[in-house]
């Protein structure tokens, strides 16, 4: 549960995800007019949703394009029926919201250049196509600045307290901790000769700013002073995306002041001052507080749109025509509060890997385990929730995002020791290791005594176009690779056979290969560098952290458990599935999607 940054928190528990609210406006309204639609199936306070219509709908579903059957069948209908209740239920809540005409030529305008249907005749081409009349289309398109006024609404209309901020900035305090920064200068040179010459003069002790000033074909105005305003020659403190890969690498492995240099990265030559290491800290409360308050207002938007939708949900009033099965029994109890089958099919069909894993035959998987899975975590929400509420904290957000809060305050104070990051480093050492990598060329030829003739020239000139045209060899460009990111038998020669390469000018050249389809390879490699553990001292911090984390998870864990027994939960999941497997009749097999 740690280690999820809160901004990508989604309502993975909730009725209904606002994306599919926005995007699915136009698939879940029927098209207006006079044509036959068919019976009524359902109506939604009141208003009828039609046969045809349903139809339409389910054409565009993956779940049912994946062709479900038995009890799959079964649970997709639950779960498509739920979202055109709510998505219903909503378009009518929305509709007292004003939407201008002007607004709507507008989004029409955009969706016609977004789609190349400028002319007359395209766009009424693209009208035929989704079934649609002009008038229909802009009915449609008010409807949904309809719900996204109305959800705007219900989000900006949630204001955090103050009190809510600072607990809000208590609870996350992690999650604004600074990264790694330095106060530094750079020089930025082109020819490798005089950006030696340059870091030689640095260290008899020159003055760096002057000598960028004088030769840095980077913010030489400015005394190579990194992160310094327009105008400015104090440096300010910048992290490591600022610096190429490679010299950032050298420049934070100093943790302190010092000159780090020649480094040649992208065909220049970096040579860095470091002033001051600045580690990562925890800022206080005023440094950050207008974040804090963003997404504080964020969480409390969660919050209010998660109770709305549900609100919403509960008041629909919702009657089905004769004859049409509708199931959604109660799957679980949490002390008492009802967990039903919808909630849990949610998480499980927005997934757009499940209709993939239905159509490869392999739907029980879903059944069998994904829904366990999920109504497991559902009661770990309710649980946590629960305790939340119970503890007095003015915890703010979604369900979801109320439980992680709560496992984050029960944990803040877990702490590491230098003992036991350094066991952690010593029993994690994939976590801190450099993979190996290398900049690599390869050059195909349709001759093998062109591919030779090249691989000779190669060692000893420095043009590799002109080497290439001579030859009429194909340039590739990989640039610079990681294991397995080749293809495989030029994964297997870089990084696995390197006593085949010759050292030449213009870098290691390796034999002549000869590939499958006929051709001829020549690979050049370029910086060249094996795998590599980290010093632990480099990444101490690193290792601190992942004691923490992991400390925090298992206290965490033993947390659920012990509210878990404390809880008097009654599950009903298997006995819900089995009931609403089809009966398959004697004699005939059954398939694993009709008995999981």
């Amino acid at each position: 549960m740690f280690g999820i940054n809160k901004r990508v928190l989604t309502f993975l528990f909730g009725f209904l995800a606002l994306v599919f609210v926005v995007g699915a406006v136009l698939l879940f309204t029927p098209q207006a007019g006079g044509e036959a639609r068919g019976r009524p199936v359902l109506w939604v306070n009141g208003k009828p949703v039609h046969e045809l219509d349903l139809l339409r709908l389910q054409g565009n579903d993956p779940l049912y394009a994946a062709n479900p059957q038995g009890l799959l069948k079964t649970l997709v209908d639950t779960h498509f029926l739920e979202q055109v209740i709510l998505t219903e239920a909503l378009k009518q809540d929305a509709a007292r919201i004003r939407v201008g005409s002007a607004e709507v030529r507008r989004e029409v305008d955009r969706i016609r250049e977004q789609f190349g249907l400028r002319e007359k005749r395209a766009y009424e081409g693209f009208l035929n196509q989704i079934g649609y009349t002009d008038a229909q289309l802009r009915a449609e398109i008010r409807t949904q600045l309809q719900i996204q006024r109305r959800l705007e609404q219900i989000r900006s209309a949630a204001k955090p307290s103050p009190e809510e901020v600072r607990f809000y900035f208590e609870v996350h305090q992690e999650d604004y901790r600074t990264e790694p920064r330095v106060l530094a200068r750079q020089i930025v040179v082109d020819d490798e000769r005089l950006a030696e010459e340059l870091m030689a003069k640095a260290k008899a002790g020159e003055d760096f700013a002057a000598l960028a000033r004088e030769r840095s074909r980077v913010g030489a105005e400015q005394g190579g002073a990194l992160g310094a305003a327009p105008g400015e020659s104090d440096p300010r403190p910048v992290s490591r995306v600022v610096f190429p890969e490679k010299v950032a690498e050298r420049v934070f492995a100093l943790r302190g002041p010092g000159l780090v240099g020649p480094i040649e990265a992208g065909g220049r030559y970096y040579l860095v001052k470091v002033e001051e290491y600045l580690p990562p800290r925890v800022p206080s409360f005023e440094e950050v507080r207008d974040q804090v308050e963003r997404d504080a207002q964020e969480a409390k938007g969660d919050g209010a749109l998660e109770a709305y939708l549900a609100n919403l949900r509960q008041r629909a009033q919702v009657r089905f025509a004769e004859g049409v099965a509708y199931q959604n029994p109660v799957v679980a109890r949490v002390n008492g509060a009802e967990i039903l089958l919808s909630q849990v099919l949610q998480p499980a069909f927005s997934n757009p890997q499940t209709a993939v894993l239905i159509q490869q035959g392999l739907g029980e998987l879903v059944v069998q385990f994904f829904l366990p899975q999920t109504l497991e975590a559902l009661v770990d929400r309710e649980v946590l929730v629960k305790a939340a509420k119970e503890s007095g904290g003015p915890f703010i957000g979604s369900k979801e995002e109320i439980a992680q809060a709560y496992l984050l305050y029960r944990t803040r104070e877990v702490a590491a020791t230098e003992a036991e990051a350094r066991r952690f480093y010593a029993e994690n050492p994939a976590l801190f290791t450099v993979p190996a990598r290398a900049e690599v060329v390869g050059v195909a030829f349709r001759e093998e005594t062109r591919a030779r003739a090249f691989r000779e020239a190669a060692l000893r000139a420095t043009d590799l176009q002109a080497l290439a045209r001579a030859q009429e060899g194909t340039v590739t460009e990989y640039g610079t690779v990681l294991p397995n990111q080749l293809p495989g038998v030029l994964d297997r020669l870089v990084f696995r056979t390197a006593d085949v390469f010759a050292r030449g000018a213009l870098g290691e050249v390796s034999e002549v290969l000869k590939l499958e389809d006929g051709t001829f390879f020549v690979v050049l490699v370029r910086d060249r560098r094996p795998e590599a553990l980290k010093p632990y001292e480099e990444v101490k911090e690193e290792a601190l952290e992942g004691v923490r984390n992991r400390k925090r998870q298992e206290k965490a864990q033993s947390l659920i458990q012990s509210l878990r027994q404390q809880t008097e939960v009654e599950k009903l999941l298997t006995q819900v599935l089995a009931d609403l497997a089809p009966e398959t009749k004697e004699g005939e097999e059954e398939s694993p999607e009709e008995n999981p």
